[in-house]
């Protein structure tokens, strides 16, 4: 698969500060935020500040150092959150059938209630 990057994407405006969020967390490789729509009272989104399109993509294409931060960051933000005690998840769409929006690699990590499953049997 081929992956094309839209720089125009809205991540790509955050990264640029084009468009204002509202900072969890920024580390050398990575940015955290708040999701303007959130879908639990914990929902922060993680992003590389790299131009990779999705998760598969970071993963074969990042630099080590680009990993280990981004990784460790999601890390930071759910400590700084306080979700590990009850519970979290981490979702990362990709491409149309995962219906991904934004042709950014970004995870979302919801918490602070019973989130229950995932997807329903189909």
């Amino acid at each position: 698969m081929s992956y094309t990057y839209d720089d125009q994407n809205i991540f790509a405006k955050i990264l640029r500060g084009e468009i204002p969020n509202t900072t969890v967390l920024e580390t050398e490789h990575s940015l955290a935020f708040r999701d303007l729509y959130p879908q639990a009272p914990t929902h922060v989104l993680v992003i590389p500040k790299g131009p990779y399109v999705c998760f598969d993509h970071f993963a074969q294409t990042a630099s080590d150092a680009e990993i280990v931060d981004y990784i460790r960051a999601v890390g930071e933000v759910c400590k700084q959150e306080g979700v590990a005690e009850d519970g979290w998840r981490l979702i990362s769409n990709a491409g149309h059938d995962g219906v991904q929006e934004v042709p950014h690699l970004h995870v979302h990590i919801l918490a602070g209630r019973v989130l229950g499953r995932m997807l329903a049997k189909g």
